[in-house]
């Protein structure tokens, strides 16, 4: 894979998921039509705090198998279809919701604490689908990143992903303080559907790979 599929495999596929509303993006919402940009910009620290600290240690658990010849063929195999699998499921699910009236997430209650900080971190790392995202079409995706250019590969893999937690975040956090209805809108339901779509198409790419090996 040469450096301009690789890096637009990493923004089409992780722009998806950084995009999808989920507690995070709710709670954003909510802190955001309070304290405007900055609360975004401070959950998106938070995010990456734990979402950089997850990619290496599955990046590291993963080289790690890279230098066993007889399990790396079955690793690859099984990281290849579950990954492909939870993107086609993402990915319907994503439709399914942009067509609904609402989205089908469920917007976290208030909270108490106005460390935004710690809220982040708790919104990131016990929200299971971000856990399920990253151990199955991740850690594919750091596979991926590691054939590419070992740990560099990985640490470059997550710059090109991060830029759009931090640019959606503090922008969504920025319209709910001038009182605009993100979820709300057509466009964000048509991009919804177009990411679903494109998460039907990686998937369906994930698992013929990985059968062909």
């Amino acid at each position: 894979m040469d450096l301009l599929n690789f890096v637009a495999t990493v923004v089409l596929l992780t722009a998806s998921g950084a995009l999808a509303p989920g507690p995070l993006f709710f709670v954003t919402v909510s802190h955001g039509a309070r304290s405007g940009a900055k609360s975004g910009l401070v959950f998106s620290i938070a995010h990456t705090l734990v979402e950089f600290t997850l990619v290496m240690l599955l990046a590291g658990g993963l080289l790690a198998v890279a230098n066993e010849p007889t399990v790396k063929p079955t690793v690859n195999l099984i990281v290849g279809v579950a990954g492909g699998v939870v993107l086609l499921v993402f990915g319907a699910m994503q439709i399914r919701d942009s067509l609904k009236s609402k989205f089908s997430e469920t917007r976290p209650g208030g909270v108490a604490t106005r460390n935004l900080l710690l809220i982040g971190l708790a919104f990131t790392g016990l929200n299971p689908f971000f856990v399920v995202w990253w151990l199955t079409a991740g850690a594919e995706l750091v596979r991926l990143s590691l054939e590419f250019a070992s740990l560099a590969g990985v640490v470059f893999m997550y710059v090109c992903h991060v830029w759009m937690d931090y640019a959606w975040l503090t922008s969504v956090a920025h319209f709910s303080k001038m009182g605009t209805n993100v979820v709300g809108s057509k466009w964000y339901r048509l991009v919804m559907a177009v990411f679903g779509a494109v998460l039907i198409y990686f998937g369906l790419t994930f698992l013929v790979n990985s059968l062909s090996l």
